[in-house]
């Protein structure tokens, strides 16, 4: 789907606030209520959208240390990696997890309520997996998170990969 102005700018408003009505977006997007909802639609249904989410304060929410946690598998094998990757991302600590090149398979970033989560989450959960043979853990002290991603530009080559879950 080629994105316009128009759904660029519909994009940043939901970004910023994707409770609001149509109407209203309509309004901040210079259009009628019915183009509004007619472009969320198509954006929705080629996946450009993918949901609509609350952001917590992790701190009010209880989990104010965050570290980010490097951790090497050994074989790096796709049934392994798959497996791994689908475990550590239901964990209740895990916020964010990337899977990786380099030293490392995988960045795992964590939200837990205090330092001894940090250390309970690397002891008694990766280092008990057997394909774990690695873990590196840096722990945050501010995590700064942009609320508004631009759409790339129509010109630059578009790449295929994983949809965000």
């Amino acid at each position: 789907m080629e994105l316009d102005a128009l759904d660029r700018a519909l994009l940043r408003e939901l970004q910023n606030d994707a409770r609001q009505t149509n109407r209203d977006l309509a309004a901040k997007t210079g259009v009628s209520p019915s183009t509004s909802l007619e472009r969320v639609r198509l954006l929705r249904e080629h996946g450009i959208i993918t949901g609509y989410h609350a952001a917590l304060d992790l701190e009010a929410a209880g989990r104010s240390v965050q570290a980010l946690i490097s951790v090497r598998i050994r074989p790096p094998a796709r049934p392994v990696i798959e497996g791994f990757r689908e475990w550590a991302a239901q964990l209740p600590e895990t916020i964010g997890l990337f899977v990786t090149s380099g030293a490392y398979d995988f960045l795992i970033h964590i939200a837990v309520p205090d330092v001894n989560g940090v250390y309970a989450f690397v002891i008694d959960r990766l280092t008990e997996r057997r394909e774990v043979v690695d873990v590196q853990t840096t722990m945050a002290y501010e995590h700064v998170q942009s609320r508004s991603v631009e759409p790339a530009d129509a010109d630059r080559p578009r790449t295929t990969g994983h949809r965000r879950r």
